[in-house]
């Protein structure tokens, strides 16, 4: 049995880890940790886990969680983690880091989010199904949830060389913005309304940019735009990709089922939706095949809490860890 511990476990996300990991038959929550919300008991804090937690949230202390823990999940804001993880690592302990600290390289991070990296160590990027290298891992930096929509939507062309310009649009839902309200996820803004934000400044794009061109032999333009849209859960993604020579329908979806074969949480799907995925960690993935061949039209659905954070972090562990890629997470979607 694993003992898990979650650091900064009372937000979105490490609620949804909570939520998971008490059901995973492979593993014994051991420590929850919270700044502001220490000696609360976890059903008082999250009471749609009253009755299936037993625990209190401690105070922040990763040096208390050495001897207790197997693996520790680092759900806390970027720039945070790095105070943290490196402790961890030395501690013996295994960590799947939820934040984009580790993400990219050092250089990369430093200049998409101006800020120094004072506690780098090398860590796998944790998109399993495009990184064969997470079983066994020490460290794993878990996606972002925007480049996890994108880079699973786009791997099949991508992989092949075909694409020279992928251009995606994705549409969120508020729980991706964090707890604390903001101009954009406030209700009253945001009711009955879409809104862009970094519209082309996102700091996920050097996040997409670094894996597409790890996926392909040549050269890939990449551009993002998100929106924010009045649900709680979800990201829809629609990528535009421009291919470097014409590609006929028939091969496209050769290509698609050949590259989701055996990845058990990719589905292909006609078109996706967002009430398909809903509090599962599967991505629904579609397309279509311009006339003329020069364009893809690729689309995806995940529910950005899971597969887009909670639900790949244990899918993670459990590679990490030589246990079945699906354990703990199997449950059916929520329409």
């Amino acid at each position: 049995m694993l003992r898990a511990g979650i650091i900064g476990a009372s937000g979105y996300t490490g609620s949804e880890l909570v939520r998971l990991l008490a059901a995973h038959p492979g593993v014994k929550i051991e420590a929850l940790t919270s700044r502001s919300l220490a000696g609360k008991s976890v059903g008082e804090v999250i009471p749609s886990l009253r009755g299936l937690v037993d625990l209190r949230f401690e105070d922040h202390n990763p040096r208390g969680l050495a001897g207790r823990c197997d693996v520790v999940f680092t759900s806390v804001p970027h720039g945070s983690a790095m105070e943290t993880v490196p402790g961890l690592l030395d501690a013996g302990i295994r960590v799947v880091d939820l934040s984009a600290d580790y993400r990219l390289s050092k250089e990369a991070y430093e200049a998409a989010y101006r800020k120094p990296h004072t506690g780098f160590r090398p860590a796998v990027y944790g998109l399993p199904e495009v990184h064969p290298e997470v079983p066994g891992a020490r460290l794993v930096a878990n996606p972002g949830c925007y480049p996890t929509g994108c880079i699973l939507a786009a791997a099949p062309l991508l992989s092949k060389g075909l694409v020279e310009r992928a251009i995606f649009d994705c549409k969120s839902g508020v729980s991706g913005a964090g707890s604390s309200p903001s101009a954009t996820s406030h209700y009253p803004n945001l009711a009955e309304n879409i809104i862009p934000y970094d519209v082309t400044s996102h700091r996920h794009v050097p996040e997409m940019v670094q894996e597409a061109n790890r996926l392909s032999p040549k050269p890939v333009k990449l551009h993002f735009t998100p929106h924010v849209f009045p649900a709680i859960r979800g990201i829809l993604t629609t990528g535009h990709l421009l291919l470097r020579e014409k590609a006929d329908p028939e091969r496209v979806r050769r290509l698609y089922e050949e590259w989701t074969r055996g990845k058990p949480f990719l589905r292909l799907a006609e078109t996706p939706s967002l009430a398909s995925v809903r509090g599962s960690n599967f991505c629904d993935i579609g397309w279509r095949a311009e006339d003329g061949g020069e364009r893809v039209v690729v689309l995806s659905a995940i529910d950005n809490l899971v597969k887009g954070a909670a639900g790949q972090a244990i899918q993670n562990m459990n590679l990490m860890f030589g246990l079945p890629e699906t354990e703990g997470l199997r449950n059916s979607p929520v329409p």
